[in-house]
């Protein structure tokens, strides 16, 4: 498996957490909302915009901005 960042992972195509390198106040935020190392990830839906992505995880959609999306490294299965 290779590492990206998860604004590269296609829609619909599951990916793992493996860090998140944001700032700590948003990292916290990110951590409480479920995106832990180790955790499944699929971006499901983009804005027309492109920013924010829709993303379900632990059987949750999240939108996060394409900002904070980037220091989201994960292992594209």
């Amino acid at each position: 498996m290779s590492s990206i960042p998860l604004t590269k992972l296609k829609l619909n195509t599951t990916g793992v957490i493996k860090e998140i390198n944001c700032k700590k106040s948003v990292k916290r935020r990110l951590l409480d909302l479920g995106l832990i190392p180790n955790t499944d990830i699929t971006p499901i839906m983009k804005s027309v915009a492109g920013d924010p992505i829709a993303y379900e995880v632990r059987n949750i959609i999240l939108a996060i901005r394409k900002e904070d999306a980037e220091k989201i490294v994960v292992f594209a299965k």
